[in-house]
């Protein structure tokens, strides 16, 4: 009997609603096919770097079903990447050194025939390494920011989409009962697409976003114009990554050791801040979503996206199309070299047809 073809699946980065439907279509129509079978990596690459590798294997009773269960079972890091690995030194300070030699060659000494990493564009940045030094590797975009430039959709967005804006739609009406101004915040670092879907779904007087830097003069005289004789309300959605005009994103380096990311949030706080100091005469209350958008069951499509796009991985490890990445584009699912996925970021651009939506339902960006 013909030895069967192992593939290692890996979650890194934030976890993400989907993830699951993913690992789930991969181990399913690897077993239907018969000649794969399939393996997981726990906490991205740092299961197989780990001195006594942690990979399990996906059997039909771990995979049962998982897809409609948020996160990973497979877990997740950003601290695993392995052209950047954190690495303590003997004096007690951290640094990062490559150590993608030594994983593509623990890969292949564990018998993997292919590896499929399922991640945001920091995550397919390396699976481009790894595949440019000789891995098998194709790619699943996963990202609830929907930043990845060579797909229409990531799963998990939907999901997250709609999380922010069953919130906004509570907010609203504890605005409009106490004449308030309620700030959400929002995920968002480099690019506002769930602000933006937020604010429309929900009514937002005010959308901030990276790609257009705010001026509070702007803000203070929409929140005027809502008021009449102390009577008024207004609901404003933030990107963490929004920023003034001249200014910076407001967070700080992570307290994590070996973590070298700088870790937003708490600029809702900061326009409350500026706006109280500003002058702003009325009530200001604001709420930060943070990690609730990442949990709990994901909506039937982003499951239908995260099953449609396991089934192309794995479709494209069969044919032995590597270097390649799932995407969803013009309502089919294709693939993409990995090279083109990463090749540009997915931000709005002043003129999209979302933001001209917005602007012409009366929705200020606190530009103008």
């Amino acid at each position: 009997m013909e030895k069967k073809k192992k593939i290692l699946i890996l979650t890194g980065g934030g976890d993400c609603p989907g993830l699951n439907a993913v690992i789930r279509a991969i181990s399913k129509a690897a077993r239907q096919n018969g000649n794969y079978e399939v393996w997981g990596s726990i906490e991205a690459f740092n299961g197989v770097m780990k001195d006594q590798p942690e990979i399990v294997k996906l059997t039909r009773r771990r995979v049962a079903g998982i897809h409609v269960k948020g996160g990973t079972i497979l877990k997740t890091t950003n601290k695993g990447n392995p052209l950047k690995y954190p690495t303590q030194l003997e004096d007690g300070t951290w640094t990062t050194r490559d150590r993608s030699d030594e994983l593509i060659n623990k890969i292949n000494a564990l018998g993997f025939h292919a590896v499929v990493n399922i991640g945001g564009d920091g995550s397919q940045t390396i699976s481009q390494a790894l595949f440019e030094k000789g891995l098998n590797i194709v790619g699943v975009p996963k990202t609830i920011d929907n930043d990845l430039s060579a797909t229409d959709l990531t799963f998990g967005f939907t999901t997250a989409v709609q999380i922010a804006t069953e919130s906004f739609d509570r907010l609203v009406t504890t605005a409009e009962s106490h004449h308030r101004v309620m700030i959400m915040e929002v995920m968002g670092r480099d690019a506002g697409w769930i602000a933006l879907h937020t604010a429309i779904a929900g009514g937002a007087e005010i959308c901030l976003i990276p790609e257009i830097p705010f001026d509070l003069k702007f803000i203070l005289r929409k929140i005027k114009k809502r008021y009449n004789k102390g009577r008024g309300f207004v609901n404003i959605v933030i990107s963490e990554g929004a920023k003034p005009v001249g200014g910076s994103v407001t967070g700080n380096l992570a307290k994590v050791k070996g973590d070298l990311h700088i870790k937003l949030g708490g600029v809702a706080n900061q326009l409350r801040a500026d706006l109280e100091a500003a002058g702003c005469q009325s009530q200001i209350r604001t709420t930060i979503l943070g990690h609730t958008q990442r949990g709990g069951t994901p909506v039937s499509f982003d499951r239908i996206l995260a099953t449609a796009m396991g089934v192309k991985a794995f479709e494209l490890i069969d044919n032995e199309d590597f270097g390649k990445m799932a995407a969803f584009r013009n309502n089919r699912v294709e693939s993409t070299t990995l090279k083109e996925a990463i090749s540009q970021y997915k931000v709005l651009k002043p003129d999209s047809y979302l933001i001209r939506t917005a602007r012409t339902v009366g929705v200020s960006f606190g530009d103008k």
